[in-house]
């Protein structure tokens, strides 16, 4: 899975993370975030943001949603490793939204909370330039450039602290599988339907929004360009579908606009039960009641 995640237990953290992660946790405050002060950029760091950028940036064009695209554009963060102090006043003027520096993978108590907080945590560190293709744990480039600039926008932002706020709730419940399954699709791999520009994209009218779509060159071309299953999404469906952390998504779910995943964080609640007991559907896996998603 080119330049995208695969944490070894999901993609929300875990109550006790394994040992052996790449990130300072030694230096992580009791929420899990770092000072400031702990945080060392170099040029060579610089560096490697910069041609990750520019190798991301040239594939966006007819492929990348409108206002996620808008809010790269708004961050200004080409040429150097993001400040997030400085990336956080213009969330903040947008959204109502800070980032806070961690060490990497969170456990769900420190994540959940820090989301209901409109406070994203951003990994400090950056993959090492014989990693630009591949990384196993998610570094600043994933956080950042997969993630942020959505949280330029009201209607995404509000759905991601609900998000959190549910998480907080499930995990008292035992009902995160369910809940992960619906980052997975829908924060990481998070298709959206957009008027056709004329663009000449390979699919008209779809725009990927996903972090670990934006942040990889061989998800961002599958998604888009290729042929895999594009489902209408369905909250529940998607509550009930495994995924594989190892390789493309067979399958993506299409929303109509960010306002609609806030709508189904709302009603979310009455289906946590029901779909954390349904027979799950493996990963690329049909079920009769699937609607395709056609332009």
């Amino acid at each position: 899975m080119e330049g995208s995640i695969a944490p070894p237990n999901g993609i929300i953290g875990t109550a006790t993370l394994p040992a052996g992660l790449r990130g300072d946790y030694a230096h992580a405050l009791e929420d899990g975030t770092l000072p400031a002060e702990a945080i060392r950029r170099t040029e060579a760091d610089h560096a490697t943001w910069r041609t990750l950028v520019a190798r991301q940036r040239a594939l966006f064009p007819g492929r990348a949603a409108d206002a996620w695209l808008k809010g790269l554009d708004r961050l200004r963060c080409d040429y150097a490793v993001p400040d997030l102090d400085q990336a956080s006043d213009i969330l903040e003027d947008a959204a109502g939204w800070r980032l806070v520096p961690c060490p990497g993978l969170l456990p769900d108590g420190q994540f959940f909370d820090l989301l209901a907080r409109r406070r994203f945590p951003v990994t400090s560190w950056i993959r090492r330039p014989d990693e630009l293709d591949y990384v196993v744990e998610p570094d600043i480039f994933h956080d950042f450039l997969g993630h942020v600039p959505l949280l330029t926008d009201p209607a995404y932002a509000r759905f991601l602290e609900a998000y959190g706020r549910l998480g907080q709730k499930a995990a008292a419940r035992g009902l995160l599988t369910p809940l992960a399954r619906f980052y997975w699709f829908m924060v990481e791999f998070g298709l959206i339907e957009q008027a056709d520009d004329g663009s000449g994209s390979a699919a008209p009218g779809l725009r990927a929004y996903g972090a670990g779509i934006m942040s990889s060159r061989a998800e961002l071309l599958h998604a888009v360009d290729g042929d895999p299953a594009r489902l209408r999404f369905d909250a529940f469906r998607v509550m009930r579908s495994e995924y594989r952390i190892d390789d493309l998504q067979p399958a993506y779910f299409v929303i109509r606009d960010y306002a609609e995943l806030f709508e189904a964080i709302a009603t979310a609640p009455a289906l946590l039960d029901v779909a954390n007991a349904a027979t799950p559907i493996p990963p690329g896996g049909s079920h009769p009641q699937d609607e395709p998603w056609r332009t």
